[in-house]
Formats: C-alpha cells, structure tokens, sequence
C-alpha cells in the first residue's frame, strides 16, 4: 500500500482552517499532524513513499455528489455522462463519491434494475460510488426488495407520485 504525506498545505475541514501535514495510508487519511511532525516516532518524509509540497495550498477533503444520474434513460433518450465520463469530470472538479438513482420503471424488478446500474458502473467508475432507489411503481413485491436493497448498500429511496 502506498503511503503520501502532503506537507505544509492549509487544511480546510468542517471545523475551519489550519497548517498541517496529512499522511495518507492507501486511500484513507491516516493522520492530520502539526508541520513538521514527529509524534508518529520518526521524520515522515523519510518513511513514506510519496511527499507532496503544498505550501501556499488548500488542503480539502474530496467532495461528495449525492444526486446523480448516469447513464439514465429519461423521455426516449439517455443522460449524456456514462459512469466513465461522469466520474472522471467529477474527480477533475474535486469530488470523489457520487451517490447515482437507479430507476424502477412500472412492471420492472428493483433488484434487476440494481443489478444492471451495478454492472454499467462495476470496472469503469474512476471515484467511488453508491445508489439510491428509485420506486417508480410501488407493489407489494417492490416493498419486499428494499429489505433486500438495503443489505446491498442502498441507503434511500426515491417514491415519485408523479408520472403516472
């Protein structure tokens, strides 16, 4: 697992701003430390495999996009973004999860339609990702899938009363 520690950038978090060092252990942050550092028993330039200099920077967590839609069919026609093209627009712009409604039109299966949204992004996605549910028809049968929608990781659930 690769280790980076960016050093001397301006750390901008939800509690407000301060100069620090981040050491990152694989993807997750493993440390905010005053400049400089030695609490972890060694110099961290020295011991890890990347050293980013971001004096005079912003150091800021990636940003979450919670409303996307990829790929969506809507109207006869497609959303322009696939998860690919999407997902790499979002990293450029500083985001690195999106949150993408997957669609249950009337008559379909939700675990299908799960299924299939997980392969469209499955291999192709460059930030992390997760799905709501849309329940664009709500049966009996619908309401039994989100037990099991719920245990693959969705959190919420979209219910429309409109386009009917």
């Amino acid at each position: 697992m690769t280790t980076t520690l960016i050093t001397g950038g301006t750390v901008v978090n939800s509690t407000g701003r301060v100069l620090a060092d981040v050491l990152i252990d694989g993807e997750q942050i493993a440390a905010i430390l005053p400049p400089g550092s030695t609490l972890l028993g060694t110099d961290l330039t020295a011991s890890v495999d990347q050293v980013i200099d971001a004096t005079g920077k912003y150091v800021i967590p990636g940003g979450i996009d919670p409303h996307t839609h990829m790929e969506m069919p809507f109207g006869g026609t497609f959303a322009s973004d696939t998860f690919e093209t999407g997902t790499i627009a979002a990293a450029w712009g500083g985001t690195t999860t999106i949150v993408d409604f997957v669609v249950q039109y009337a008559g379909e299966d939700p675990l299908t339609q799960y299924a299939l949204w997980q392969d469209k992004a499955a291999g192709t996605c460059a930030i992390d990702y997760g799905f709501h549910q849309i329940l664009s028809d709500v049966q009996p049968a619908s309401l039994d899938a989100m037990d099991t929608l719920v245990g693959e990781g969705v959190t919420s659930f979209k219910l429309f009363m409109a386009y009917k």
